[in-house]
């Protein structure tokens, strides 16, 4: 018999949302099983956050359901404001508080969850247990911000972008303690543009553009679905008009190619096989190369092969 699908935690349907003439989102459909950590991706002004803090009850939708933990907004909000965790893009704490004293109130909001202390251990804050929240780093304060989610031994944690701007080490900090809570078997749904962020703490991810869901499951799946298991990156001298797409597509085992003024980006099979015959191409039509990168395939490329353009093209 095939295995029974976990429950849904979270159940989205139909989404939309407008802001005067400009469409948020738009027709959203995606489920979160119980136990999985979700990605919504995509870049800046995606979406991502609009879907997230409908679902998150700050943010009223102009139609369609949502269904958390069984629950809806409408019939059940105080129940579930005691049952998530939310860290928001930006939080703002009281400056002159200390850390104790921030979470301390945090956790007056809860019926049940850790002390302060055990959330300040939880986030390795202990050496600032003391300290004003306004002489706190950047990823210290984001660690906060993460302490402030989980004071109410939430079900579901919803993470709005939580290692945006922060350094490599702060970032892996964050994510250490995803995986941590994740481990809890307790449900994720995190949004992003970082690609090896979802692709290290993701079960299922939904990619997500203009509004739109276009793709959605495993990373791997994604990632496979492309065809491709390299990408070739090459910049050439001048403006890049010796060489048209043309040329490269019909090189073998060249799967896409892309290009943007003199730079060109080519999705692969097999690098060893194609990147001599690519470099040949080049020297016959007099170009002179720049620059020239390789690399495994990504969630970037999946987008990149989607719509054209990366995540910061925006």
């Amino acid at each position: 018999m095939p295995e029974a699908q976990p429950a849904a935690a979270l159940s989205v349907r139909e989404l939309r949302k407008s802001y005067a003439d400009v469409v948020a989102v738009d027709g959203v459909n995606l489920e979160v099983f119980r136990g999985e950590c979700f990605g919504l991706l995509g870049p800046n002004g995606a979406g991502k956050t609009t879907t997230i803090e409908i679902c998150e009850g700050l943010t009223e939708a102009d139609s369609g359901t949502v269904e958390l933990l069984g629950r809806s907004w409408q019939r059940s909000a105080n129940e579930l404001r005691h049952l998530l965790g939310i860290q928001l893009q930006e939080t703002q704490f009281g400056e002159k508080l200390t850390v104790f004293e921030t979470l301390q109130l945090f956790r007056s909001f809860y019926h049940r969850g850790p002390s302060a202390d055990e959330v300040i251990a939880m986030v390795q804050l202990e050496p600032k247990r003391n300290s004003r929240v306004g002489q706190l780093s950047g990823g210290q304060k984001q660690r906060l911000a993460m302490a402030a989610s989980l004071v109410g031994d939430p079900e579901f944690l919803f993470l709005d972008e939580p290692s945006t701007g922060l350094d490599p080490q702060a970032r892996r900090q964050i994510w250490e303690m995803v995986e941590q809570f994740r481990a809890t078997g307790r449900t994720i749904l995190l949004t992003t543009h970082y690609m090896d962020e979802a692709e290290r703490l993701c079960d299922r991810v939904a990619i997500m553009d203009r509004g739109r869901i276009i793709a959605l499951d495993t990373p791997r799946a994604l990632i496979a679905s492309l065809g491709a298991e390299h990408v070739v990156e090459f910049a050439l001298a001048g403006d890049g008009a010796v060489l048209d797409l043309a040329a490269l597509q019909s090189v073998a085992g060249v799967l896409n190619a892309l290009r943007n003024e003199s730079r060109f980006e080519l999705q692969v099979r097999h690098l060893h096989q194609t990147l001599p015959a690519v470099l040949q191409t080049i020297a016959e039509r007099r170009g002179t190369l720049t620059e020239l990168n390789t690399h495994s395939a990504t969630l970037e490329d999946v987008f990149v092969s989607l719509t054209g353009r990366r995540l910061r093209d925006e």
